[in-house]
């Protein structure tokens, strides 16, 4: 089991499907988690409720990529209880300089009111953790995100645990052994996360998938 934090070390966890999580944000060490049952967005079926597709269409913010990193970190770790420590914190700011990960911020009259993180392996993206400062701010994060692994070819969206917040986008579950199928596959096939040739259509992306609720 790997004991210590590193970006190299994360690289290599990933691989083996594992991810870091720190009992709390004072934590001196980590725990390298690999869960038996494993949340993931199937990409192409992303859910996008009646309020939340309004939200998209209102056209009343921007989106961002990488023009924030380590803020939207920061953000994601400010709450009562959170498993990003410094080793974390440092980590993920050192594998963004070196182009492994990537942030996407919503932003509302110059403030930044949404954005999630994570890592990018391959044709793997792994997310990591998002925040909300108003309605549906990381909802349109994920939104733009899984818009953008769809359209530069990525295969799996790994979202770690199901919570009800995904599931409520189409997150589902499935066991670790189904998931590291998905890995092998995704880690042995290329996508750019920063493709030149991506344009996000706001009219397509609101339209995609809309449900009732």
């Amino acid at each position: 089991m790997i004991k210590y934090l590193s970006p190299e070390v994360l690289l290599f966890a990933y691989q083996q499907g594992l991810f870091p999580m720190a009992e709390s944000r004072n934590a001196k060490q980590v725990q390298w988690i690999q869960p038996k049952k494993r949340g993931i967005f199937q990409l192409g079926n992303f859910h996008i409720s009646r309020s939340l597709k309004r939200a998209i269409l209102k056209k009343d913010y921007s989106i961002t990529i990488n023009s924030c990193f380590s803020k939207v970190v920061e953000k994601c770790a400010d709450r009562n209880e959170t498993w990003i420590n410094e080793d974390i914190y440092n980590c993920y700011c050192k594998l963004h300089d070196d182009g492994f990960a990537h942030s996407v911020e919503v932003w509302r009259d110059n403030r930044l009111i949404g954005g999630v993180y994570g890592v990018a392996i391959g044709a793997a993206f792994f997310g990591e953790s998002m925040f909300s400062e108003v309605s549906n701010g990381s909802k349109i994060a994920l939104t733009f995100l899984h818009d953008r692994l769809l359209k530069a070819g990525f295969i799996l969206f790994d979202t770690q645990f199901l919570t009800e917040h995904l599931a409520s986008l189409g997150a589902i579950e499935i066991t670790q052994a189904q998931y590291l199928i998905k890995l092998d596959k995704a880690l042995n096939k290329s996508a750019t996360f920063l493709d030149n040739n991506y344009s996000a259509d706001i009219e397509t992306i609101a339209h995609r998938s809309t449900q009732t609720s």
